[in-house]
């Protein structure tokens, strides 16, 4: 299965609260953070909600 590299390059301040959480939920804390997880619809919805602050690489 494909995995995805995710990695958090801007701030959460200032943005809105469901981005927010979403970063959370993917388990990114501050930026450089970095964690992987299966390319599945979920975390591509996730993904694609919060595009803007971080980056992605598949593995």
């Amino acid at each position: 299965m494909v995995k995805l590299i995710i990695t958090q390059k801007r701030s959460v301040i200032g943005s809105k609260p469901n981005h927010r959480s979403t970063i959370r939920r993917l388990g990114l804390k501050r930026i450089n953070d970095q964690v992987t997880h299966d390319d599945t619809p979920v975390i591509r919805g996730m993904v694609k909600t919060v595009i803007h602050l971080i980056e992605v690489e598949e593995k």
